[in-house]
Parts: structure tokens; C-alpha cells; sequence
């Protein structure tokens, strides 16, 4: 065999895509707070890139609603973003005559924020100004140190407080080796084992923090969390005792039948048991959860101005970015020196930044815009009327790819006249309608949501008579489609929605 080296001519295609396409593309699936970290990033890294700040003058109209003074602006023009980079002289290929750039550019003025006329070190600092929301651990433990625990008795202690999981059980993690992840041991065994105290002593320490707010707490499942709390108030009775300890599963499914063969009573006092249960909390954790509310702020809104509704970009929180004056005039007058190549290629970057985040917004914006000609219905009538709507319709009316559309519409809202939508919830598949018309799979789910909500809590409509309900109302679906959009809403089986009570 011999090795031997030869030359090809071959045609291809092939997609470059340059670090400012990819830019370009990272932003548009960019969400607005996420948009709004990266700009920050930005400025702090390259030093051409500046934010006037909030103190510029407005230039709305004096006296003009909002939605008027927005849609004058609805389609920001960014200076620095429309002037185009020349290629020129002998080398060509990259070359900027940033001469002609900055002869066109235009400085804004701007003035600096107020501080309300105090002066810096009259101001508290950043730090006085943070709080934080205290977690189930440090309300425990806050307890813990304002009750008489020795020192063995709080080490034990502490141990059971730093092993409760969200929900406020006590749950020690998982030792390797463990088959079964340690699910069926007992915590308190091992407890007693990294205190050195005993299964005794742990157990009564226990029972002091079980004592604690909120009632429940460092139980080790489900009944013993609510034994706890039936006992601190007393309402301890032998019926719900024995459906606590025995028939958990029974009142999950509300086969109330079932658990008064078994307990030889009356379905009334099965009933009224649980009426009593039912005030418990299964999770007493849940009031000391580090979640956050997630607040949402619109990416563009929608206004309805006489017969006509108006698109308008939200550019509130976006740093309007423009070029630092002072490194422009050192390249226009010659005074870069040896940093002029390192000038260039930030001043180069920072244009790039800027257009890309222009064309983001015009695209959200043209997006939006066609949304709104092809969902006129709902926005006139409401989400009853949302008709069915692929990303190939708007990529066709706008002129641009489908992949654009589906970026564009992830984690960006929009605020309608009938509430604040993420801009994806438009698009939807088509359901068949009696008479060859169609419906979105969006409206169905609101027809189902308004049925459930309007049927009779002691006798709930089934799956099937959802069914016979749609199609009385001219759409038809199966039972498995209908079982499917109930799950999706979050509608329990018409077993679970049965009241008693």
C-alpha cells in the first residue's frame, strides 16, 4: 500500500456566521431583563459605550397621552446604528473612515440625575438600603434561642433545623451507598448517631421543635405533620385520628364511602371530620419560601386608538447607549496614538452592539404588528375569539424567517387591552369547528376553563359531558384531548372537584 498526496477542486455552500450575526441572534432570543444585564456587561467592559442616563430632556409633545407620545417613538432611530462603516484605501478589507462616521455624528446632550440636591455622604449607602426575607431556618432558630435548650439539646436541635426541606419536613439527604436513598430510615436515627445523644434524647428535642411555629414543622411525613397540628388545637377526636393514620389515600380521592365503612360511622361525620382537616396545612413551610415573585414587564404594548390599535416599543430600563465623546474626538483629531487599533476595534464592537439591539427592537416590533392584523378578534372581543395562527403566517407577512419569529416570541410579553400575554401564546394549533370553520386550541381551553367554573361543585361535570358540552357549542373533541387541556389548566378529575362542604 502507498501513501500519496493529491489536489481536489470541489464547490460548496456553507454558512459563515460572523460574531456579529451571532450577536444579533443572541439578542433577539434574549429576554428583556436578560437584554438589560448584558447592556450593563457592555458598558462596563468597553469603555466607547456611555448612558446618557435618565436626565435627558423629553422631547414628547407637551400634553400628549401616553400612547401618543410612545408611537412617535415606536420605532427608535438610533444615531450611531445607521451610519454605515466605508471600506476604503489600499488595504480595503476592514478599514473604517471613522472621519466621514464621526463628521455625521451628532452628540446628545444630556444632564446628570438628580439626587434631590444632597450630597454624596449625606446619602446612606447602598448596603442600608437591602433587606433581606428571613427563611424558615432563621425563624426556627430565632426560636431556638429564646427558649431553654441546653447545649446537647440545642446541637440536636440544629442538626433537625438544618435537614428540613422546603415543604418543613425533616428529611436527611441521602448517604452513598444508601439503595434507596435512605427513604425508608428514619432522620432521626442518624440524628442520634452524628450527636452521640441517643434515640431518646433526640426524640424528645424533636417533639420541643415540632413545637415551634408554624405547627407542623420537622414532622417526618404527611400524618405526622398533621397529628401535630390536630393536637396543638385540640381537635384531636378518634374519627380524625384514624383518617390521618389510615385513610390518607381515601381522602385524597374523596371516597368518603370507604372511610366511613371502615371507621363504622355515618358519612355526615366522615364529612365533618374532614371539613376540619381540610383547614390543616400539609406544608408549613410554605409561608418561609425563598421564592420571589416574578414581576413582568412588557416588551411593547398594544393601544387602542379610536378604530385603530397602535404598536409601541417599551424602552423604559433600556440604556440608551451612544459613544463616548472623548475617545470620538481623540480618533477624529488624532490624538488615539498607539490605542488607536485598540480604539478602532471597541468603537467597532459598540456600533455592532447598538445595531443589533435596534434591529431586535423593530423586529419585536414588526412582529407584534402582524400579530395584532392577524388576532383583530381577540383583541376587540377577547381570548373566546383567538383564532388558530403558525409561525409561518407572520414569517410570511413580515418577510422574515420562521426561526426569527419563534426567537422574537420566547420570553418577550406584550400588554394588551385584554391583559399581558407572552407573545408565543398567540400562535396556535387549529381545532375543527361544525361547519368547516376553525377554532385555536387556546380558545377551546378557555371554553373548558369557563364550563368548569360555571358547573355545579357537589355534582362536577365529567370528561364526557365536557365533551357533549363542546360539541352543543360547535366544537368537537375527543375525551383524551379534553383530559389533556384539563390537565394542562391545572383542573383536577371531576372525582377530586367534588365539595361536600
Amino acid at each position: 500500500m502507498s501513501l500519496e498526496l493529491k489536489q481536489h477542486l470541489k464547490m460548496t455552500q456553507q454558512l459563515v456566521m460572523t460574531p456579529q450575526l451571532q450577536q444579533a441572534i443572541k439578542l433577539l432570543q434574549l429576554s428583556r431583563m436578560e437584554l438589560v444585564d448584558l447592556i450593563r456587561t457592555e458598558i462596563t467592559e468597553n469603555p466607547l459605550l456611555e448612558d446618557p442616563g435618565e436626565g435627558e430632556e423629553d422631547s414628547r409633545a407637551e400634553g400628549a397621552s401616553p400612547a401618543e407620545q410612545q408611537q412617535a417613538e415606536a420605532e427608535p432611530v438610533h444615531k450611531e446604528a445607521e451610519r454605515a462603516e466605508e471600506v476604503k484605501g489600499e488595504e480595503g478589507a476592514n478599514e473604517i473612515d471613522w472621519d466621514q462616521y464621526l463628521d455625521h455624528y451628532q452628540l446628545q446632550g444630556h444632564t446628570a440625575p438628580s439626587n434631590r440636591g444632597l450630597a454624596d455622604e449625606e446619602l446612606p449607602g447602598y448596603e442600608a438600603t437591602l433587606t433581606k426575607k428571613g427563611d424558615l431556618v432563621d425563624h426556627l432558630t430565632w426560636q431556638l434561642r429564646l427558649s431553654n435548650f441546653s447545649p446537647d439539646e440545642e446541637k440536636v436541635a440544629m442538626l433537625i433545623i438544618g435537614n428540613l426541606d422546603q415543604d418543613g419536613y425533616f428529611k436527611m439527604p441521602a448517604v452513598e451507598g444508601e439503595e434507596d436513598g435512605g427513604s425508608s430510615r428514619d432522620p432521626l436515627v442518624r440524628v442520634a448517631f452524628e450527636s452521640g445523644m441517643g434515640m431518646e434524647f433526640a426524640e424528645k428535642v424533636l417533639r420541643r421543635v415540632q413545637a415551634f411555629d408554624p405547627l407542623g414543622v420537622a414532622a417526618r411525613d404527611l400524618r405526622e405533620c398533621l397529628l401535630i397540628q390536630v393536637g396543638a388545637l385540640n381537635a384531636d377526636t378518634p374519627e380524625i385520628v384514624a383518617i390521618i393514620e389510615r385513610h390518607l389515600k381515601h381522602l385524597e380521592s374523596k371516597n368518603y364511602g370507604a372511610i366511613a365503612k371502615d371507621l363504622k360511622i355515618s358519612v355526615e361525620e366522615v364529612v365533618k371530620a374532614v371539613k376540619v382537616i381540610s383547614h390543616l396545612e400539609p406544608k408549613p413551610g410554605r409561608a418561609f419560601s425563598g421564592e420571589e415573585p416574578q414581576y413582568i414587564t412588557p416588551d411593547v404594548y398594544v393601544y387602542k386608538m379610536g378604530d385603530k390599535y397602535v404598536t409601541v416599543l417599551n424602552d423604559d430600563g433600556l440604556s440608551k447607549l451612544r459613544i463616548s465623546g472623548t475617545y470620538r474626538a481623540a480618533l477624529k483629531n488624532g490624538r488615539a496614538g498607539e490605542a488607536k487599533e485598540y480604539i478602532q476595534d471597541k468603537l467597532r464592537s459598540a456600533v455592532w452592539l447598538i445595531r443589533s439591539i435596534h434591529q431586535r427592537q423593530r423586529t419585536i416590533y414588526k412582529v407584534t404588528e402582524s400579530i395584532v392584523k392577524f388576532q383583530r378578534d381577540f383583541f376587540d372581543k377577547g381570548i373566546a375569539h383567538l383564532k388558530p395562527l403558525i409561525l409561518r403566517d407572520v414569517a410570511e407577512d413580515i418577510g422574515m424567517h420562521e426561526s426569527t419569529v419563534s426567537r422574537v416570541t420566547t420570553n418577550k410579553y406584550v400588554h394588551t387591552p385584554q391583559g399581558i400575554y407572552e407573545l408565543k401564546f398567540f400562535f396556535n394549533s387549529a381545532i375543527n369547528k361544525t361547519g368547516g370553520d376553525e377554532i385555536a386550541s387556546e380558545a377551546v381551553k378557555n371554553h373548558i376553563r369557563q364550563i368548569v367554573s360555571g358547573e355545579d361543585p357537589k355534582h362536577p361535570h365529567s370528561d364526557q359531558k365536557i365533551v357533549e358540552i363542546l360539541k352543543g357549542q360547535g366544537i368537537e373533541i375527543a375525551r383524551r384531548t379534553v383530559a389533556k387541556y384539563r390537565e394542562v389548566l391545572g383542573i383536577l378529575p371531576s372525582s377530586k372537584r367534588k365539595k361536600y362542604f
